[in-house]
């Protein structure tokens, strides 16, 4: 990685705070917050191609003239909305606890 200058003009060794583990806690937080989120999505979003070819689950009316699949689909962008909503939260709390874990460093709590 390599040293930059940080906020405070302290030279800040991103490579020790690689081996801090709190950072080492936030990144395992991170990939595993992705990794749910990815396949939640990507099942969500594939059940629709598998259950309208192979069943007829989806093919039943579920008001009106209105079959499941048009209530399934419109379900998914409000999904999709709420799945980007939840990762901007996230995404934000992420980005907290590393300027907490960068302040940590400049002020002398990482290991140098």
């Amino acid at each position: 990685m390599g040293k930059n200058q940080g906020n405070k003009g302290i030279m800040i060794d991103y490579d020790a705070i690689a081996n801090q583990e709190s950072f080492k806690a936030l990144v395992r937080k991170k990939k595993s917050f992705l990794w749910s989120m990815t396949v939640f999505f990507l099942a969500a979003y594939m059940l629709l191609p598998i259950l309208t070819s192979y069943t007829k689950v989806l093919h039943q009316k579920a008001f009106g003239e209105i079959t499941c699949v048009w209530v399934y689909s419109a379900g998914l962008f409000i999904m999709t909305w709420c799945l980007c909503h939840l990762y901007v939260a996230k995404a934000n709390s992420f980005d907290k606890e590393a300027k907490a874990i960068i302040a940590e460093y400049e002020n002398g709590g990482g290991s140098r």
